[in-house]
């Protein structure tokens, strides 16, 4: 494993109780970094996550990222903890129910864009007002390749990873004069519990449209990150990182 220099950081990773989230958390943790887990799968996923993370993670909490205030209030609570928040990873998320656009229940559409979008633009926002006092920062999105291509039944989730995109290059521009850069990733599928949110005929179909056939491991997602994270990505942001096994290359 190579390493990445973020001795002393400090960062904030959303949806850190599991999956990629948690990888990036180790990953984070491992290179130097103070941690801080936000995760609302469950009133203990945050909690039973630290163990996992090497010495390094001194905090996790309950935060639903859907709630601006309480979202507002862990940032808050994070800067008093750690002095300040150098790092925002987003990895809080859902898939939604596979059906098609004209089938979709209403509540479900909301559901999907309340977390992936409105709860990633709360947390980025929050954080954002504590990184410009600082004049220093570091924002990693993680968006989807569904938001490049549009999967089909999958429109809900297609359309808030687009939305992702979109918002991480207008914070890229807002914030290029400082010294935060934003950027997202558009991974392919990676194996994680978020499978169990769709059908295996849609799984089958994301394998199909991969180069490699294999789906993204975890740790790969998190060593990307952890580079985006770092004083070394300098002259980056707003930017689209590809990791999709040679499904997209744009």
């Amino acid at each position: 494993m190579n390493q990445i220099d973020l001795a002393d950081r400090c960062a904030v990773v959303t949806g850190g109780g599991a999956g990629i989230g948690l990888a990036v958390a180790q990953r984070l943790a491992q290179s130097g970094a103070r941690v801080a887990i936000w995760d609302m799968a469950d009133a203990s996923a945050a909690a039973e996550a630290l163990p996992q993370v090497p010495q390094g993670a001194h905090a996790s909490m309950v935060v639903d990222v859907c709630d601006d205030a309480a979202v507002a209030q862990a940032a808050d609570r994070t800067e008093r903890e750690f002095g300040r928040i150098d790092i925002l990873v987003c990895s809080a998320g859902v898939a939604g129910p596979n059906a098609k656009t004209w089938e979709y229940e209403t509540e479900q559409w909301k559901q999907v864009i309340d977390i992936n979008l409105n709860g990633l633009f709360f947390c980025n926002r929050a954080v954002l007002h504590k990184m410009l006092k600082n004049d220093y920062g570091r924002i990693v999105n993680i968006a989807s390749i569904a938001g490049k291509e549009g999967n089909p039944n999958a429109s809900a989730y297609s359309a808030s990873k687009a939305a992702v995109i979109g918002l991480t290059k207008s914070i890229g521009k807002e914030t290029a004069k400082t010294g935060i850069r934003c950027n997202c990733i558009t991974p392919a599928a990676v194996r994680t519990a978020i499978f169990d949110q769709i059908s295996q005929q849609h799984i089958d179909y994301m394998l199909s449209k991969i180069p490699m056939e294999r789906f993204g491991g975890v740790d790969e997602i998190a060593a990307m990150v952890a580079w985006m994270c770092s004083e070394e990505c300098s002259f980056t942001t707003g930017a689209v990182f590809d990791l999709s096994g040679g499904r997209a290359v744009y």
